[in-house]
């Protein structure tokens, strides 16, 4: 008998002790999700990570926590109200998650209070002060008062709420007052709502004079009631927010134009039902009561008690104080060496063949951003087409589309109407796209458009060829500077005619099942193929030649791959998976997954890159793309995930992996419980980033002397001479 078969006959009998079709090997998305945010929170609470960045982190964990409720929790709530019953993977009903994720919730709310407390303390010792209004001088109070006369106080709409104005309707994220206004003369009280006018014109935190001193806009309006209620007296006075449902999806297959579809279900969001309640701890327990019943909340388990500061959101505005010396290092993304100085971005694909690219290390301004500006003024380019999910007013491609559609060059491009919380803008790029003449369709029925993928159309010197960018980010200049995403610039033949298949399928939604021999597209073959490979590596896993299979990306959710994962892990073969946030699967567990390790990457950029990789007998293979390994990307969204073959690029997604599973300052592990652990670095090692920055920086700097070496020796000029 070989060796491979009885290792074969070993791994059946190993797996028969576990049923892969338990809910106890399979971690809770939303849990998993949270687990997350502890490891962001936890930047805050690291005394190496600069101050100002330390309240960075505290507003990012609030955002997402703003987030969680609206998509995750308001689609649970809707399943509850919709009386489902049926368990998730892990064994948990609707209610069951909800109920936990707000026990981790509350955890996450205590940590940041204690934390943000802690920070304010740090702040004024770097003369930075957030004051209560009560706490400033006379002078001051005085000074605040007029600019509030001035400033806020035309913004200010009270409401009051009684038999003849009935309860206002409160707006999804807003902060409020909830004020009890009395008569000198008798017992009588009117409650009355105001909106804090918080927005881009009106900060959070109002600065006191010249110096870095702010009170608190809500702060200020409280001990100014009496401009509103001149002659009254205030009973009480707190503060409140609420939280609303994100999910108002109508079924698409019954719209007639997809466009009035979504901008109908944006008018539902804004009065969508209410899912969290958030109350200063001041407030009494009639009043909570009050605004739980008028918002059809749950006192009990749907009202949030906050001790310091309600939306901690708004501590962007703090993080953002120009205090260099409180901040991380400036980070000036690098142009590409392989682009640098070249007149004709197609000329440099042509000639030196598929390009990597690495955001923010390495510029988006100046790779992609300049692959469509030249493409838009190329006189040979005939045709432009690209998907678009995400973009931002900063970026300069819808600007360099319209100039191509000006040019005379047939433009198209898939706008994807859904993409959460960009509905709004998305729907204004198309209108502004359309009105210059560029052909806009909205994708697929039934599927989100989310793959990341330029396609130009060139008449070059020996015919048409077709160039393409692949990506992993969004066309979005401002998250290229704070995600850390891969691109590919190619002209590969094989490659470009699948892409021209991709965008008929988009442009048209006929023949999904399209012929794709290169290319990893969802739904039509990406699940099934990952699939493959995993199987694949199991038949070619062998005590000479071990099995190898690594995985970067954000989420791993899809219960098909984690059981493929774990058979692999069963058979011997060794697996890393460098997952940013939710994962189903447990690692460590003796005879099941004892081959797996899972990390987590949490730093000064958001870690969003995907990348696949099967060791395959030697014969490695190495794929970047958009889709994460879960049920949505791989069935209900259309997703590109193409080859990397030159081994010059091969080399350097080594490079990145092994930089992410070898360091020990930015790295988390975790533990079979879902729970993680953070590693020790023994001396000062650089994190997983500033590693990156500086191997950017380095290849960047070694192009530059190569280059001057070569035009010194092609003048005859010798460098070592005076």
């Amino acid at each position: 008998m070989s060796i491979q078969t009885k290792q074969t006959l070993t791994t059946e009998s190993k797996a028969e002790h576990f049923d892969l079709g338990a809910s106890e090997w399979y971690l809770n998305r939303e849990l998993t999700w949270l687990e997350f945010n502890k490891r962001v929170l936890w930047e805050a609470e690291d005394e190496r990570t600069p101050l100002l960045e330390r309240v960075k982190f505290i507003a990012i964990v609030s955002s997402n926590l703003d987030e969680f409720f609206m998509k995750r929790i308001g689609g649970l709530k809707q399943q509850v109200g919709a009386g489902i019953i049926e368990l998730s993977v892990d064994g948990r009903s609707p209610q069951q998650q909800i109920t936990e994720c707000y026990a981790v919730v509350r955890q996450l709310e205590a940590k940041k209070e204690m934390l943000l407390t802690q920070l304010i303390g740090l702040l004024e010792q770097q003369d930075i002060r957030i004051l209560p209004y009560l706490e400033l001088s006379k002078e001051q109070q005085k000074i605040m008062r007029e600019y509030y006369i001035q400033n806020i106080f035309p913004l200010v709409t009270p409401q009051a709420i009684d038999p003849a104005h009935p309860f206002p309707f409160i707006s999804n994220l807003s902060l409020n007052i909830l004020t009890g206004v009395g008569s000198a003369e008798t017992d009588e009280m009117t409650l009355v709502r105001i909106k804090i006018p918080v927005g881009s014109k009106v900060p959070r935190f109002i600065q006191v004079g010249a110096e870095q001193l702010y009170v608190a806009l809500g702060d200020l309006i409280a001990n100014n009631l009496d401009l509103l209620f001149p002659g009254m007296k205030i009973v009480f006075c707190d503060l409140f927010r609420v939280t609303r449902n994100a999910i108002t999806e109508k079924d698409e297959e019954q719209a007639d134009d997809l466009l009035q579809m979504i901008e109908s279900e944006l008018r539902e969001r804004k009065f969508a039902p209410v899912v969290r309640l958030e109350i200063a701890a001041t407030m009494g327990i009639l009043q909570s009561g009050r605004l739980a019943a008028e918002l059809g909340l749950d006192e009990e388990k749907d009202v949030f008690v906050v001790n310091q500061r309600l939306a901690m959101t708004d501590l962007f505005q703090i993080a953002g104080i120009i205090r260099p010396d409180l901040l991380y290092p400036p980070h000036h993304p690098c142009d590409h060496p392989k682009l640098t100085g070249l007149p004709n971005i197609f000329h440099a694909i042509r000639e030196q063949g598929s390009i990597l690219l690495q955001h923010p290390y390495e510029s988006f301004v100046t790779t992609v951003e300049r692959f469509v500006k030249e493409a838009s003024r190329d006189p040979n380019v005939q045709a432009i087409k690209m998907t678009l999910y995400r973009t931002s007013a900063g970026t300069k491609i819808v600007q360099y589309l319209i100039d191509a559609a000006l040019n005379g060059k047939q433009v198209a491009v898939v706008v994807e109407l859904k993409a959460r919380f960009d509905e709004s803008a998305n729907i204004k790029w198309a209108h502004r796209m359309e009105s210059a003449g560029i052909h806009v369709t909205y994708g697929v029925v039934g599927l989100k458009t989310h793959s990341k993928v330029i396609y130009v159309v060139r008449q070059d010197y020996n015919g048409l060829r077709l160039y393409a960018h692949i990506g992993t980010g969004n066309y979005h200049a401002g998250t290229a500077r704070l995600y850390t995403d891969l691109g590919m610039l190619t002209c590969d033949k094989k490659i470009g005619e699948e892409l021209t298949e991709l965008f008929n399928y988009l442009t048209t939604g006929l023949v999904p099942k399209r012929n794709y021999q290169n290319l990893l597209i969802a739904p039509n073959k990406l699940k099934s193929k990952l699939l493959e490979k995993i199987e694949r590596e199991i038949s070619k896993h062998s005590v000479k030649s071990p099995g190898l299979i690594q995985f970067k990306m954000n989420a791993l959710e899809d219960m098909d791959i984690t059981r493929a994962l774990y058979q692999a892990a069963q058979a011997g073969v060794k697996i890393d998976l460098i997952i940013r946030d939710t994962c189903r699967l447990r690692p460590g567990i003796p005879g099941l997954s004892d081959k797996i390790r899972v990390i987590s990457i949490v730093g000064r950029f958001l870690e969003h890159s995907r990348i696949f990789y099967f060791k395959n007998g030697g014969e490695e293979e190495y794929f970047i793309g958009s889709a994460d390994c879960m049920k949505r990307n791989l069935e209900s969204r259309v997703e590109v995930v193409t080859p990397v073959q030159k081994p010059e690029l091969q080399a350097v997604l080594r490079q990145i992996i092994t930089i992410q599973l070898t360091n020990q300052r930015s790295v988390w592990e975790m533990q079979a419980d879902g729970q993680y652990s953070q590693c020790q670095s023994k001396d000062k090692q650089l994190g997983v980033q500033e590693m990156l920055i500086k191997l950017a920086n380095s290849r960047f700097d070694e192009a530059q002397k190569i280059k001057i070496h070569k035009k010194a020796k092609r003048y005859g000029i010798n460098r070592n001479t005076d």
